[in-house]
């Protein structure tokens, strides 16, 4: 069983901007797409309004492609192709506009000019409510903050290495990301970032009047974003043991627990589709369960 990577959480702007990708040298190894701030990303995690759909392929054999718009007037776009079964039922049976969330694989593509475009390739997309949309910009806003935070950081050591941000506490992965983004972008424009995530808590709050001011520098911020959610209310490790408990009771022929099935019994104990996949990925990551097939989560 492969490790899994990591679901990013960021909105269009930064995905859409990033032009540099480090390509996995063989078959198994995974590509990054490394965004301004300095994510290495191979999947996300996107939530957004489905705008549009096309099959451009035929009724046989569907291809399907989507935009999806974030919170920034962005949009992420999407293709799904023979090898994502479950995402091709999925978006089949959606109807645009509509609440999406998104898990998938990022990958590139150069034009003949030297553009370059990033699109998702969905492993699966499922229909969610308003709040969990506002969850989810939340979330990615939190951890937009958190990477604009660590770029800072970073600049403040001059000509740092990946060994320099090591030993000043970055993970080696954030530390090869920022060391990557600032020799392929430079310093970001930290403006755009910060007026993504602007529109993103006065759409979680509509009340609040929320001005971060946009500087062109992130000096006068605070290290964190601190705003509660709406959320099921659950901590990670009750949705964790409330999960596994699931696991057990839907796994009745030894296949493992049907998904669609899982995450009806997981709605019905507050915990959303999109908490759902995020609570599964830390149980594959834990070594504690694994998918036998896209169908099925299985407890080892």
């Amino acid at each position: 069983m492969n490790a899994r990577e990591t679901a990013w959480r960021l909105f269009s702007s930064e995905l859409n901007s990033a032009t540099y990708e480090i390509k996995g040298t063989d078959e198994k190894s995974p590509s990054y797409v490394v965004t301004h701030l300095g994510a290495m990303v191979n999947r996300v995690l996107v939530a957004g309004v489905l705008t549009e759909k096309e099959n451009v392929g035929s009724e046989d054999e569907p291809m399907w492609r989507g935009r999806i718009q974030d919170v920034s007037s962005g949009n992420f776009y999407i293709n799904i192709g023979r090898y994502q079964p479950e995402a091709a039922a999925a978006i089949a049976d959606i109807e645009a506009p509509e609440y999406v969330a998104v898990v998938g694989k990022v990958r590139t593509y150069t034009t003949n000019d030297e553009r370059v475009f990033v699109s998702i390739r969905p492993e699966r997309i499922v229909k969610i409510d308003e709040d969990t949309r506002k969850l989810w910009m939340l979330e990615a806003a939190q951890a937009t903050w958190s990477r604009l935070n660590a770029m800072k950081k970073a600049t403040s050591i001059a000509d740092a290495s990946e060994k320099d941000l090591v030993d000043a506490g970055f993970s080696e992965m954030n530390a090869k990301g920022i060391v990557t983004a600032l020799d392929q972008y430079g310093i970001p424009n930290s403006a755009m970032f910060l007026k993504t995530i602007q529109s993103a808590l006065r759409t979680i709050l509509p009340d609040s009047n929320i001005d971060l001011g946009l500087p062109e520098d992130m000096s006068d911020v605070p290290e964190e974003l601190d705003i509660e959610p709406g959320a099921s209310g659950q901590n990670n490790a009750d949705m964790e043991d409330t999960i596994l408990r699931l696991l057990d009771e839907l796994d009745a022929d030894g296949k493992g627990a049907p998904r669609d099935e899982l995450e009806r019994r997981a709605e019905a104990e507050g915990i959303s589709s999109m908490e759902l996949e995020e609570v599964s990925n830390a149980l594959m990551d834990k070594g504690l369960v694994y998918e036998p097939n896209l169908r099925y989560l299985k407890r080892i």
